[in-house]
């Protein structure tokens, strides 16, 4: 059997490709998402309700469709990246990563020596389709995609390095987290953050590498869509269930209060 190809690192083409976050932690809800025409899926580790038999079933759920699944991580440890790369997860985002020695060390955690230091799980794992994909140990990184996230001053400070590193594919912004980091919780459109954001863009292109970023708002995506950026999170499941709910229910309670527009979660 042949390594299986990594549909969103192959997606990385200069054109924007737009994806939904996955937070409801079950693999029939994700499948739903996957039959809707986003280019890619975010299985979210770090802020939604999933452990790493609920990442599988995710991955199991949409693995027919056109949707690239992207898993994130809770957070950097590097037993956890193994488990997850062993159940088939091609694309990885970890979250806060603020210098280049932090990459480094990512990258390192998704190698096999001696490159790096993944332990190799053999014929107990899905990622080699039970020991059935030849040259697995020596080829799986090919098929890899490391996507780290920037979201604080000192990830801004260090985009230049971040990006740089080798094995690192793609930087994703995350805006929430930044802006309340430099004290405009709630206000990633400041200007102040706006130009934190262009900065980390620019520092990626210049690297040769990806940008991602998270943007529910129309506007938003649109106008980071033409700045440059090459997959943009525009919609989040959890949210958009609630605001379809709430303006079905508004259509009969015409008291009930209108959801919030969000510019993050």
């Amino acid at each position: 059997m042949q390594l299986p190809q990594n549909p969103f690192k192959r997606s990385l083409d200069g054109n924007p490709r737009y994806g939904c976050w996955a937070g409801f932690g079950t693999g029939y809800a994700t499948e739903i998402l996957a039959t809707t025409g986003f280019d890619w899926l975010l299985i979210d580790g770090e802020h939604a309700p999933n452990t790493v038999p609920s990442v599988l079933a995710q991955l199991q759920a949409v693995a027919p469709y056109a949707s690239a699944p992207v898993v994130r991580t809770v957070n950097h440890n590097p037993a956890l990246i193994k488990q997850l790369l062993d159940i088939g997860a091609q694309t990885l985002m970890i979250p806060m990563v603020d210098t280049a020695e932090q990459a480094a060390r990512l990258v390192a955690a998704t190698r096999y020596p001696p490159h790096g230091f993944r332990g190799v799980g053999g014929g107990l794992t899905r990622a080699t389709r039970w020991d059935s994909v030849e040259d697995y140990l020596a080829r799986a990184h090919e098929e890899l995609c490391l996507v780290v996230q920037v979201e604080s001053r000192s990830g801004v400070d260090n985009a230049e390095a971040i990006a740089a590193t080798e094995g690192v594919d793609a930087i994703f912004v995350g805006p929430v987290d930044l802006s309340t980091g430099v004290g405009h919780a709630g206000n990633p459109n400041h200007p102040d953050v706006q130009a934190m954001i262009r900065h980390t863009l620019e520092a990626t292109k210049a690297a040769g590498k990806a940008a991602g970023i998270l943007a529910p708002a129309e506007a938003d995506a649109k106008r980071y869509a033409e700045w440059g950026f090459d997959f943009i999170a525009v919609g989040i499941d959890i949210s958009l269930l609630r605001q379809a709910a709430v303006e079905t229910i508004a259509r009969y309670k015409p008291e009930t209060p209108k959801p919030k527009s969000s510019l993050g979660y």
